[in-house]
């Protein structure tokens, strides 16, 4: 795992990016865990996709709103209070969940999780905006390549430390609810100083009174159109990996549901023996799946979120350097985000087709799926690194906080149109399994690689009419394409008139001419 620039290597100006940091990677291993405490504590209590994705959906339109909020707080009152904020509230929402009582109807366990994830979506993106931020709070203009460095770095390792929280979450949830909730408040606990070190002033807008109106009214063509192409990459993602991933993972094989039975142990993995009959331990989650167990299924998370991580900080160094496209463009963005598609496509059309899916081969089963898991987690690293990049290079020094939040405010609309249409995909597609209950969660999941690998296409397809393509494409030695040689530009004439005439006065004209 990629770490953190040793102190003495790292100017002073460069404080702020390390105080921050460390807050936020802190900060990070707890929403990490927060998701797999929430994700296998919700199976384990009988949640159906679909209420499920429910609640993660409440959680992203917490980060909409917050991301809306967050630019101008931060704008108003600097970095620091919006990291404390958010720290505050993390804790907040670990601390209700010690209320949690097993005899909650549904209708009441639903609103109480979603009440705590709430709580977590706004701590999330408040923490966030502090960290997406600073990069270019400490560095210059003319310093894109350090700024692409920094970024790449922060939300590598950033999205490491969350999959080291996937491990954290699941584990501790196999041992007891308490157990979980009392170390996460003790990380954050160990975050707090961090922030309170922080210059009150980092982020502030001088001379300027901005209102709620200002987030809609950037005037930035690139950076709206970078943010839309943003919510569409991550519905890529989301539209099945935040629930359909996990649920298909834990789910029980169909075949053996509704089986007879004379005790437990003589059904699938996740099934129990009731009336002697094999049954679905959580029917609304499906069938057709890996049947693995909680601490298996959280390892598998937590290491696509670590390979996501490290591919991402690595990026300029690996990948975009070696092939000179360090600091990328729009065009180092479309071809990565064509690439995207590929994995989706493959493993949507393998669950379809294959009879390795057809036939429940689970080995054949789990090859595809980690292969297919891998590829698109390079990918999609690839494409989070080189976007990070871009929302920073686009947005304006002096608005860079609400910039920011716009940005990832389109983030978290992605993340809440994909988890909930992946609810609705793969709660209500397929056949039922053998007890009659349960939906086969192998056609659910291939429906939710088909919209991810549309919202690909989507995402690709928008980001090429940004106008960025300074340099054109390079693909190491070679030019994949080149710069496009019709562009705007004004040049300055100055016409002296006639001394006599005009009294020796300099006319300036401004004129527009394609070249």
């Amino acid at each position: 795992m990629s770490t953190p620039p040793p102190p003495s290597n790292v100017s002073p100006s460069l404080r702020p990016f390390l105080i921050i940091t460390t807050t936020y990677l802190l900060f990070t291993i707890t929403d990490g865990a927060l998701r797999t405490t929430t994700l296998l504590f919700a199976y384990q209590s009988n949640f159906t996709p679909l209420s499920l994705s429910i609640i993660f959906g409440f959680y992203e339109l917490a980060g909409v709103a917050t991301n809306i909020f967050a630019g101008l707080l931060g704008s108003r009152m600097g970095i620091k209070f919006t990291l404390i904020s958010g720290l505050i509230l993390q804790v907040l929402c670990f601390s209700i969940l010690f209320l949690w009582k097993d005899s909650y109807s549904n209708a009441e366990a639903m609103v109480f999780v979603t009440v705590a994830q709430v709580l977590g979506g706004v701590s999330k993106d408040l923490v966030k905006l502090g960290g997406k931020t600073v990069g270019k709070l400490v560095t210059n203009d003319d310093q894109q390549s350090k700024l692409f460095k920094l970024v790449s770095f922060l939300t590598g390792f950033k999205n490491s430390l969350k999959g080291v929280g996937y491990f954290l979450g699941s584990f501790l949830i196999s041992q007891s609810l308490e157990l979980s909730l009392i170390v996460n408040i003790a990380i954050c606990g160990v975050a707090f100083p961090f922030a309170l070190l922080l210059n009150a002033d980092l982020g502030r807008v001088r001379g300027q009174d901005l209102k709620f109106r200002d987030v809609f009214r950037l005037a930035n063509p690139r950076l709206t159109r970078l943010s839309l192409a943003r919510m569409f990459l991550f519905m890529s993602r989301d539209f099945w990996f935040e629930v359909p991933l996990p649920f298909y993972l834990r789910s029980p094989g169909c075949t053996g549901l509704g089986s007879a039975c004379s005790s437990s142990s003589t059904c699938e993995t996740n099934t129990s023996c009731l009336s002697s009959i094999c049954t679905n331990n959580n029917p609304g989650g499906g069938c057709g799946g890996l049947g693995l167990e909680k601490v298996l299924v959280g390892t598998f998370l937590g290491l696509y979120i670590i390979l996501y991580g490290q591919v991402q900080s690595w990026t300029p160094q690996l990948i975009t350097g070696p092939l000179k496209q360090t600091p990328p463009n729009k065009l180092t963005e479309v071809m990565y985000g064509y690439i995207n598609v590929i994995p989706t496509a493959v493993m949507g059309g393998m669950m379809f087709w294959s009879s390795w899916f057809v036939d429940y081969e689970v080995d054949n089963m789990t090859t595809t799926l980690i292969v297919g898991v891998v590829g698109f987690a390079v990918i999609f690293a690839i494409n989070s690194s080189v976007h990070s990049y871009l929302v920073v290079k686009y947005a304006e020094r002096d608005k860079v906080a609400v910039s920011v939040g716009f940005y990832y405010m389109s983030n978290a609309f992605g993340r809440l149109f994909g988890t909930v249409g992946s609810g609705l995909i793969y709660g209500f597609v397929g056949g039922y399994g053998g007890d009659g209950e349960s939906r086969d969660g192998r056609q659910g999941l291939a429906w939710c690689m088909v919209a991810g690998s549309i919202s690909s296409i989507i995402a690709a397809t928008l980001t090429f009419g940004i106008d960025d393509d300074a340099g054109g494409l390079k693909c190491g030695r070679f030019t994949c394409v080149k710069e496009r040689q019709v562009y705007e530009e004004r040049e300055m004439i100055k016409v002296e008139e006639d001394e006599d005439e005009k009294g020796g006065a300099v006319v300036v004209v401004e004129e527009e001419s394609k070249v």
